[in-house]
Parts: structure tokens; C-alpha cells; sequence
């Protein structure tokens, strides 16, 4: 009769370490369902100036327009954080120094990354930042 019980035991071990495996291996195997992109802002694209940028704090990002088009940059800077600072031709951190180009790429450090650049769609003459 001992033997008996040994052996249910070790056989709900078992099935319970397999089913717990198996849940393990299929949460691994199912892909992760990519969330849709959520606006970030929306502004009429009469009002980035040519050649220019508008820049809004709250949200710290700013709409640059050149030659190529319009296209969104995060103001937030790759070092540590602090708010980047929009001039004619950079951008500068006014924290530790760091300079941007308006691509966004760094010109001098302490920052090592380029600023993040956001996706950007044109719908209707309105410019959509997602994130």
C-alpha cells in the first residue's frame, strides 16, 4: 500500500511540473501583440516655419521643417535626461553642455546618442506625432 501512494505522488509531481512547464513554454512561444502607436500632438503643418521649428515644452519635443520635409525630435537629452534647448542652427542642453545638430545628432558631449527622432504621419494638412 506505501508503494502505492509513493507512486500517486510523484505522479501529480510530475503531471503538475509539466503542466507548469508547459504554461511557461507557451507564454515564451506567443508572440507579444505591438500596440498601436498613440498621438502624441497634432499642429497644422502652416505652422512650423520654413526652415524652422516649433517647438513644444509640455510634451519636450519639437517640430523642425528643412528642404527634407518635417520630422519630430524628443527634447528630452541622451545624457541625463534635461530639457534641450531649440537655437537657429543646434540644439544645446543647457544642463551639462551637450550639443545636437537639428538632425539631432551629437555634435559634442557629454551626451553619446543622437536625440530620439519620433514618428511623424501628414494627414489632411495636420502633422500627427506618435509615439
Amino acid at each position: 500500500m506505501a508503494k502505492a501512494d509513493q507512486s500517486r505522488r510523484k505522479f501529480i509531481t510530475t503531471l503538475a511540473l509539466l503542466l507548469g512547464s508547459g504554461g511557461l513554454l507557451l507564454r515564451y512561444l506567443t508572440p507579444r501583440a505591438v500596440p498601436a502607436p498613440r498621438l502624441l500632438l497634432r499642429a497644422a503643418l502652416s505652422d512650423v516655419p520654413p526652415n524652422g521649428a516649433l517647438v513644444f515644452r509640455e510634451e519636450r519635443l519639437a517640430l523642425l521643417r528643412d528642404d527634407g520635409g518635417v520630422y519630430a525630435l524628443s527634447l528630452v537629452c541622451t545624457h541625463l535626461g534635461c530639457t534641450v534647448t531649440v537655437a537657429a542652427q543646434q540644439l544645446a542642453c543647457p544642463c551639462h553642455g551637450s550639443r545636437f545638430d537639428r538632425q539631432g545628432q551629437v555634435l559634442n558631449g557629454p551626451a553619446d546618442r543622437p536625440l530620439q527622432r519620433l514618428q511623424v504621419a501628414e494627414r489632411g494638412g495636420m502633422i500627427e506625432v506618435l509615439a
